[in-house]
């Protein structure tokens, strides 16, 4: 069976083109010619048959949620209701990252829960599978890592983050710096780097690319080059070896697409906001457009407990210049494994952040539901106001729980309600479309 991609260049419009095109309201063909130029992707997989997504120029930006277990924290029906959490919360992807219990188990049980398109890391069930067989993960064979990635995309993944740009050359980019203020944060990444220093070989994802793209594009998986050499901290934004990573991430995004093959490009993880327009334009000019996939990002490193809000800041930021998929940042991050709850208000941020950065990418057709909400506010339409929120149960119940004394009003200003004085001073003056 082709690809997304593949039938694209045949002037194909394929069923999850025509789905994605009636939700983000553009044509068909237009989808197609997205798709069929890779600036466009729709996760999917032949065997499964999730929602379809569409990732790329012109679209809505799009949010991923991530869940896993750890080794401290094993609970299989947990990441099944933190999966459920994240799609009732808007997710709109969704990855299992699990590195504790019986991967398989949850990463068929977190697959089974959701109609998301959900996505992985390879390199975790790898290291951990060899861990648990050898006592040693650098112990791990590439064949038993080609073959991993094979029966993982079997059970359904829509998409995958392999590491592919983390090489020798890149290594050594990290070492002539004198390393980093943050060191290495990807748990992919840092056990890549692990397997190739002490076996002194090249990474076997870089050297055998064509055989990645070849198993992906068999499922019509989305292959994200993962960006395992990101920055944990914004004095290390922009350095070298992220650069260097991200320089070959982007040439194997065109390569995957002449193969065929889906591609998504991963960014870096911590930017502060001076940076992240620069970091997107570098990624689309050397990439030639491929749907970029920001880690956050993460604007600031001293708000432990508060690094949802800022990756929103970040997020909104990177939708705004042009990245097409944030992942969410949840409350717990680098203090503990998120719960439901993390996983609730780390999607919502997001999509909040996500959307002020649509109303700026967008500014011809993203402002409108503002302007609405804007004139149910001065009339005190409170209905309206509910059906434009975009979480309306929040507002509702924060509402509900202070019920002012008028109805009308609100108790934040009760009797001096500001828009219903001014509402009577001038209500005859309202022209156009004020009304």
């Amino acid at each position: 069976m082709k690809t997304q991609i593949e039938q694209a260049r045949e002037g194909i419009i394929t069923p999850q083109m025509a789905a994605v095109a009636v939700e983000e309201h553009v044509s068909p063909e237009y989808v197609r010619l997205m798709v069929a130029e890779g600036k466009v992707v729709i996760p999917w997989n032949h065997g499964r048959a999730p929602k379809a997504v569409g990732i790329g120029k012109g679209l809505r930006t799009k949010v991923n949620a991530s869940i896993g277990t750890s080794s401290d924290i094993v609970d299989y029906e947990a990441e099944v209701r933190k999966a459920r959490a994240a799609q009732e919360s808007g997710a709109d992807t969704l990855m299992e990252l699990s590195v504790g219990g019986d991967l398989d188990r949850v990463r068929r049980e977190v697959i089974a829960a959701v109609d998301l398109p959900v996505g992985n890391v390879p390199l975790y069930q790898a290291f951990c599978e060899a861990a648990r067989t050898y006592g040693d993960p650098n112990r791990l064979d590439p064949e038993m890592l080609f073959d991993l990635i094979e029966r993982q995309c079997a059970d359904g993944m829509a998409f995958m983050a392999v590491h592919c740009g983390i090489n020798l050359y890149t290594i050594e980019r990290l070492r002539r710096q004198g390393y980093r203020y943050g060191g290495l944060v990807s748990k992919g990444g840092v056990s890549m780097v692990g397997w190739m220093m002490a076996n002194n070989r090249e990474n076997p994802l870089y050297e055998q690319f064509d055989r990645v793209v070849g198993i992906l594009k068999k499922y019509d998986t989305v292959l994200s080059l993962g960006n395992g050499l990101r920055a944990g901290a914004i004095h290390d934004s922009s350095d070298r070896a992220q650069i260097q990573e991200l320089l070959i991430n982007c040439e194997l995004a065109e390569m995957g697409r002449e193969m065929g093959c889906q591609m998504l490009v991963e960014g870096p993880g911590h930017v502060p906001l001076d940076e992240v327009e620069g970091n997107i334009q570098l990624q689309k000019r050397m990439s030639g457009g491929a749907p970029y996939y920001m880690l956050g990002p993460i604007s600031t490193d001293v708000a432990p407990g508060f690094d949802h809000i800022t990756a929103a800041i970040g997020a909104a930021q990177s939708s705004r210049f042009g990245a097409d998929l944030i992942c969410y940042i949840t409350p717990a991050e680098h203090l503990a494994l998120p719960n439901e709850e993390d996983v609730r208000q780390g999607v919502k941020a997001a999509r909040v952040a996500a959307y002020i950065g649509d109303m700026n990418k967008y500014p011809d057709k993203g402002r409108e539901r503002d302007r609405e909400m804007s004139k149910a506010r001065r009339d005190l339409d409170w209905q309206r106001q509910f059906e434009l929120a975009l979480y309306p149960e929040d507002a509702r119940a924060i509402r509900a729980s202070r019920t002012p004394e008028d109805e009308a009003t609100c108790t934040m200003c009760g009797d001096f309600c500001a828009s219903r004085g001014a509402g009577r001073l001038f209500a005859g003056d309202l022209r156009g479309d004020k009304v």
